[in-house]
């Protein structure tokens, strides 16, 4: 029996929210580590805060008044919101003033944003159709913020000949997450999934092969290897 274009979405749809889970729980390891150490060391909030707006916004994305049929897309961005909630509660507790400064700041700003989007698709756009292009507009560029965050470190990699802090498993994730849901974007043409998990999977290409590279790092004369900052998404 031949499945339809629709069943195949929908089976693709599901290996994406699990492959969209592990992308997710990546940075646990990151966070562990903090609690153990009783400090964020090097590590910076911004990823989680950028992983944060983008699942706000994808799923008032998938939310039926906006782009009907998209309860996959709901369902894995909630679960990533919630992991991220919990990242940045652990980062909050164990940073300094400066770090939970800028992280109240950001997140209230992502809700102030997040509020304006809302109230402007509601009152303003009266199509679904209208309602689609708009916010799948802002959540391609949050998901491409998203996708991109880890490459912060990029320059620090290429400056220490070093990928020991580059997230593996993260990069990984990111990349076999972008194919999967550029791939249901396919199936059911949906430029807006298409266009961010597609630059997505160009971006943690790109940290894999810097993985590649780097992945032997020199020796350091005297003194044993310093921390240096993991960036990690999502």
């Amino acid at each position: 029996m031949v499945m339809s274009v629709n069943s195949i979405r929908f089976v693709v749809g599901i290996i994406g929210n699990v492959l969209s889970f592990f992308l997710f729980m990546s940075p646990a390891p990151t966070f562990i580590r903090i609690v153990k150490n009783k400090s964020v060391e090097e590590f910076h909030p911004y990823p989680y805060l950028a992983s944060t707006m983008n699942c706000l916004m994808w799923i008032f994305y998938g939310l039926p008044f906006v782009h009907p049929n998209s309860v996959l897309v709901v369902s894995i961005n909630s679960v990533g919101l919630f992991l991220q909630i919990i990242y940045l509660l652990i980062f909050f507790i164990y940073t300094g003033k400066k770090y939970r400064l800028q992280i109240v700041a950001i997140l209230c700003a992502e809700l102030v944003g997040l509020a304006a989007v809302v109230a402007g698709t509601m009152l303003g756009l009266h199509t679904t159709a209208r309602r689609t292009t708009v916010v799948g507009v802002l959540a391609t560029f949050f998901g491409i913020c998203m996708y991109a965050a880890p490459l912060s470190i990029m320059w620090k990699v290429i400056k220490t000949k070093s990928a020991e802090f580059l997230p593996k498993w993260l990069s990984i994730a990111c990349f076999l997450n972008g194919i999967c849901w550029s791939i249901y974007a396919l199936l059911k043409l949906d430029p807006y999934i298409l266009i961010g998990n597609g630059i997505g999977a160009a971006l943690a290409l790109l940290q894999l092969i810097l993985l590649v590279v780097y992945r032997n790092p020199p020796p350091k004369e005297g003194k044993k290897p310093s921390t240096v900052e993991l960036h990690n998404v999502v």
